[in-house]
């Protein structure tokens, strides 16, 4: 699996910067706190599921699709971070 980028990427990328929004602007018209989506936008926050529905009726795209990409985002890291080595593994008999 290649290495996703944080949806906080794609959101300043695809969303705030076409439209010319500031951080404030786009906080406001999302209903959430500029701090609040200054954490999301830096990577510093997981993107929620209400805001996958805020994000999907402000800027387009599903909501299940918003929250896919924070998914393979944290997948990928598990993967990077989790040892599984020592895990037992049951098989039904």
């Amino acid at each position: 699996m290649q290495n996703p980028p944080h949806p906080g990427e794609v959101i300043r990328k695809d969303c705030l910067d076409p439209h010319d929004l500031t951080v404030t602007e786009a906080a406001e018209g999302l209903g959430v706190s500029r701090k609040h989506l200054s954490n999301l936008l830096n990577g510093r926050a997981g993107l929620s599921p209400e805001m996958a529905l805020r994000l999907s009726r402000a800027f387009g795209g599903s909501p299940g699709g918003w929250l896919q990409q924070q998914m393979q985002y944290d997948l990928r890291h598990a993967e990077e971070n989790t040892h599984v080595s020592d895990v037992k593994r049951f098989v039904a008999s």
